[in-house]
C-alpha cells in the first residue's frame, strides 16, 4: 500500500455535553483509503497500531467462502452474516448459527467461545457465528477441530493468508493475540484497516462480494436491532458495509467506489467510535443529511441532559 507525504493530522475530540457543558472528551483517529491502497484522508496517524478485533469477521469468513464449505452444506447468505456477526444472542441469531453446525453435522460442544454471564450455551456468545463458520471449515477440509483456535491451525493460517495477500504483505510478520473469543486478533496499521475495507468495497473479488451481499441484505444478523452496524446499513441499503471491533474500532466500506474508513477510539471508548462514524460519514457525503440526523438522534443524543458532538475533519492529502 501507498501513503501520500502526510500521513499526520490532527485528531478528532469527541465531547460529552452534559446541558452544553463539557464532561468527558475522547481522543478519535481515522483514516479514508481507496482500494489501491492510498491514504487519501486522514485525523490523527494512519500509522497507528491497534488489533483489529471484530472488524476482521468479514475477512475471516474467507475461509468459509473460498474452501466449497458454503457450497458442500448449501449454507446461505444468511447463514455467511451470522458468520461476519457480533450478535446480541437473540433467538433468531442464535438458530442461525446452530443451522450452520446441524448442516455440518457438527456438535454445538465443538464450539470453544465462551458461554456468556447468565446464558446456558456458547451458542449465545457474539462471536459464536464466527467460531461455527471456523469449524464448518474444518469439517469440510478435514481439518482437526480440537484445537482450531491455536495460530498454527490450517484454518488460522488460511485466514491470515487471506488477509495478507489483501495487504501484500507476508503472513508471518502479523504480530497475533488472542481475542477475547480465544480466536487470533492481529495488530494493524488504522491504513491497513481502510485498504481491507476498500478491497472489501471494490466489487472486484466474488469471494467478498458475497461476503457484501450477506451484510447487506441481511444486517439485522451482522449485529441486531439497534446496533450501529445494522441500522447504518439498513438507512444505506446496498451503499455501506460497517463492522464494528472492540476497544473503539469501527470500519466503513463505501460499495462501488473502492473506499474504506477505518476509526480507532484511543481510550476505546464504544460511543465516541459511533459519534466519529456519524460525523465523518457526513462529511465525505457517504451519508444524507436525513440518515444523518436518523443516527445522531439514536447514538449521539444520550438522554434528555446529554449528547455527543464532534469537533475536527479529516484532512485529505
Amino acid at each position: 500500500m501507498t501513503m501520500g507525504k502526510r500521513t499526520q493530522a490532527a485528531t478528532l475530540e469527541v465531547r460529552l455535553l452534559r446541558e452544553g457543558i463539557i464532561e468527558s472528551k475522547h481522543i478519535v483517529q481515522a483514516v479514508v483509503c481507496d482500494e489501491r491502497g492510498r491514504v487519501l484522508s486522514v485525523a490523527g496517524n494512519a500509522e497507528t497500531a491497534t488489533f483489529v478485533r471484530s472488524a476482521l469477521k468479514p475477512f475471516q469468513a474467507l475461509a468459509v467462502t473460498t474452501t466449497g464449505t458454503l457450497e458442500r452444506y448449501d449454507l446461505s447468505d444468511r447463514d455467511l452474516a451470522i458468520i461476519i456477526s457480533s450478535h446480541k444472542g437473540t433467538i433468531q441469531q442464535v438458530r442461525q448459527v446452530f443451522n450452520i453446525l446441524w448442516r455440518a453435522d457438527i456438535d454445538p460442544s465443538a464450539l470453544q467461545c465462551p458461554t456468556p454471564e447468565g446464558k446456558r450455551s456458547p451458542l449465545e456468545y457474539n462471536c459464536s457465528g464466527k467460531h461455527a463458520g471456523m469449524l464448518a471449515v474444518c469439517q469440510q477440509c478435514n481439518w482437526s477441530m480440537n484445537n482450531y483456535l491455536q495460530r498454527k491451525h490450517p484454518v488460522q493460517q488460511l485466514i491470515i493468508t487471506k488477509v495478507a495477500e489483501l495487504l501484500k504483505m507476508p503472513a508471518d510478520e502479523f504480530i497475533s493475540a488472542h481475542d477475547d473469543c480465544g480466536a487470533p486478533t492481529y495488530l494493524m496499521q488504522l491504513a491497513q484497516m481502510g485498504y481491507l475495507y476498500a478491497q472489501l468495497a471494490s466489487r472486484s473479488n466474488l469471494d467478498m462480494e458475497r461476503i457484501v451481499r450477506a451484510m447487506t441484505h441481511h444486517p439485522a444478523m451482522v449485529a441486531g436491532d439497534g446496533e450501529f452496524d445494522t441500522e447504518l446499513m439498513r438507512l444505506t441499503p446496498g451503499e455501506l458495509v460497517s463492522k464494528s471491533g472492540a476497544e473503539g474500532v469501527q470500519c466503513i466500506s463505501r460499495l462501488g467506489e473502492g473506499m474504506g474508513l477505518a476509526i480507532k477510539v484511543i481510550d476505546g471508548g464504544k460511543r465516541a467510535k459511533y459519534a466519529a462514524a456519524i460525523h465523518l460519514l457526513q462529511q465525505m457525503g457517504w451519508i444524507s443529511p436525513s440518515v444523518a440526523q436518523a443516527l445522531s438522534e439514536k447514538f449521539m443524543n444520550l438522554g434528555k441532559y446529554k449528547r455527543l458532538e464532534v469537533i475536527g475533519e479529516l484532512s485529505f492529502l
